[in-house]
């Protein structure tokens, strides 16, 4: 029975990112009404993120009929930086660059114009699951009820803690700034006007496990960040000290105290994602572990959530046993298992990670496979005699490219003086 005197619901969403706006979303394309959207902040809201729309996020739109209505940059090529190295990559379809204060306030708006209930200004403080419903506390002390609680409230999800527990684990860390680009203040590694995503993977050299990015981003400005993958330890201070030292060498100055970080969680396939009457999607499921990429992995899984929480309204059956399972098998799923295998390789400690990366960078059938990925143009996952050929090739030729990587390193400017990036391959070293 419920809870006398509280309001019950059929779902609660917990969290209104682009995860719990899309998985509303496709609860009302299921004919599921009782819904109720609950965000602990007030949209527009800052939201630490590198903000491209990779992967299948159009696929994504398409499906919850949603739509991109925000200003945003289509980026139609992909710059790699390893010291000295740099090679481009043209994109098969543009990764559309966005600011997530007026993304996530976008995608909210569709859903209440829809008729889904959202309430913004209360989180959930805890949850409590009982044989026959959830119940849901919020940070306004109100006690709601619901047969189904899905969390779509980010890394720290209350949810997702419901689900493991007091499990340890270490999370990717991630600092983001955005700054504004006048033209006076471009240098040569970045300029206005440039649609180009850098991703420089230079500070691997100085132990960060991970990448450094520059995103042009809507106005002059541009998103600038460093991942970090939790095969090592790096605290805060450290990392945006790695930030801001990677972004002198490709012209862009860092103000004090601009960053702002955040942990996250990677995706694993065993990890716990569900249990009678609860589920999570997008961050609180995990994010991609290569990349950091959460936005459209967020709307892809919010399909298959959606998909499965109203069938089990609809037959009784909310268990959800079968949603790890469904979620693996989705492409989402596939893709996330592929880059969780690849994170492991390519950001290992010790320096086994050199002759995954002189691997990535001097085989240009890897780099144009991952660029389709990162576009959405193909599925990763489903490459994989490309990927058997790709390390086959590796086997004979690999001294030759570690000795080419070594010497992207060795040619870094160590200097202070910037480091210009190409819009032309230039290898240094055997690409084929």
């Amino acid at each position: 029975m419920y809870t006398a005197g509280v309001s019950a619901r059929d779902v609660i969403v917990v969290g209104g990112g682009p995860a719990g706006a899309a998985v509303a979303a496709r609860l009302h394309q299921h004919g599921v009404r009782d819904v109720l959207v609950l965000e602990r902040y007030a949209h527009p809201r800052e939201k630490p993120c590198g903000g491209g729309l990779t992967g299948h996020a159009d696929e994504a739109f398409a499906a919850l009929d949603l739509r991109l209505d925000v200003p945003h940059v289509p980026s139609r090529s992909a710059r790699v930086r390893f010291g000295s190295f740099v090679r481009t990559v043209t994109l098969g379809r543009p990764v559309n660059v966005i600011r997530r204060e007026d993304f996530d306030a976008s995608l909210i708006a569709q859903v209440r114009a829809r008729g889904v209930e959202v309430v913004e200004d209360e989180g959930v403080d805890a949850i409590s699951v009982e044989p026959d419903h959830v119940v849901v506390t919020t940070s306004r002390g109100r006690r709601l009820t619901a047969r189904v609680v899905i969390g779509a409230d980010g890394a720290a999800s209350i949810v997702r803690k419901h689900l493991t527990g007091n499990a340890k684990a270490l999370p990717h860390r991630l600092f983001k700034a955005e700054l504004t680009m006048p033209a006076a203040a471009a240098g040569p590694g970045v300029a206005v006007g440039d649609d180009a995503m850098l991703y420089d993977f230079t500070p691997m050299l100085r132990g960060v496990r991970g990448y450094l990015w520059v995103f042009p981003v809507p106005g002059d400005r541009i998103n600038v960040g460093i991942m970090h993958y939790p095969s090592t330890r790096l605290g805060g201070p450290a990392l945006i000290d790695q930030l801001r030292a990677g972004l002198a060498e490709v012209g862009v100055a860092l103000p004090a105290k601009a960053a702002h970080g955040w942990p996250v969680w990677g995706y694993h396939p065993r990890a716990p994602v569900s249990a009678p009457r609860v589920l999570v999607v997008g961050d609180a499921a995990g994010i991609d572990g290569l990349t950091g990429e959460g936005i459209a992995v967020a709307m892809e899984q919010a399909v298959v959530a959606g998909d499965l929480v109203a069938r089990g309204l609809r037959t009784g059956e909310l268990g959800f046993a079968g949603y790890r399972r469904a979620l693996r098998r989705a492409v989402v799923g596939r893709e996330l298992a592929l880059d969780r295998w690849l994170a492991r390789l390519l950001y290992q400690r010790g320096e086994g990670w050199r002759r995954w990366m002189s691997l990535v960078l001097y085989d240009p059938d890897v780099l144009e496979m991952y660029a389709a990925r990162v576009a959405g143009s193909e599925v990763l996952a489903d490459q994989k005699l490309r990927l058997y050929g790709a390390l086959a090739r590796h086997v004979w030729r690999a001294r030759g490219r570690s000795r080419a990587l070594r010497q992207a390193g060795e040619g870094l400017a160590l200097d202070g003086q910037s480091v210009p990036l190409l819009s032309s391959a230039s290898s240094s070293g055997p690409s084929s």
